[in-house]
């Protein structure tokens, strides 16, 4: 740890503007591509059955 570390909890004044501090702003978590790639591969595996069924 460095040496110029100060424990919030030090004192009243620091605890309160560590406590009021916001926080960094999170960059926003993109959704999930998971159900995207899922629905692809179904599509992908019914045109696949249908056109088997179909040439069959």
């Amino acid at each position: 740890m460095s040496e110029n570390y100060s424990d919030p909890s030090g004192n009243t004044e620091q605890f309160r503007a560590f406590v009021h501090a916001p926080e960094a702003a999170a960059p926003a978590a993109a959704p999930s591509r998971l159900p995207l790639i899922i629905g692809a591969v179904v599509v992908v595996v019914l045109v696949a059955v249908v056109a088997w069924l179909a040439l069959g």
